[in-house]
């Protein structure tokens, strides 16, 4: 008699308690722990992006919301182009950081480098916290 038969039995009520789960039952289930794809690829990924106009930033946002993407941002392009539009870039990517708990920086002049939560940025004096009126 399997497991299963075992269990209806035992929640139909026509089986005795001590003969569904005895002493002596030598009967398993062997669950599968292994997950196949990405799911179970716990790597973190560091993902080059490029800014050049403001429906851009969308791949940015649903990578670093995925929780494993380090993103390095060149916004020189954008820079160079609309700084209005930069600026808007960069709030709308501020605000998914500060939703996701990550952390973003400058780095140099033409790049942000954006964590999430399990990662911090180390500051110093070439990265900072970008701000408009670096713009």
């Amino acid at each position: 008699m399997g497991i299963f038969d075992k269990l209806s039995k035992k929640l139909r009520g026509s089986e005795p308690e001590d003969e569904f789960m005895g002493e002596n039952d030598t009967e398993y289930v062997e669950l599968d722990t292994e997950k196949g794809g990405i799911e179970s690829d716990n790597k973190i990924l560091v993902r080059p992006f490029s800014i050049e106009d403001f429906s851009d930033v969308k791949p940015i946002l649903n990578s670093l919301r995925e929780g494993h993407t380090i993103a390095l941002i060149n916004i020189k392009n954008l820079k160079e182009k609309d700084i209005v539009e930069l600026k808007r870039a960069i709030n709308k990517i501020k605000k998914t950081v500060d939703a996701i708990d990550g952390d973003i920086a400058g780095f140099g002049e033409d790049y942000l480098v954006v964590t999430p939560a399990f990662a911090k940025i180390h500051r110093t004096k070439e990265t900072n916290q970008p701000q408009e009126e670096d713009y």
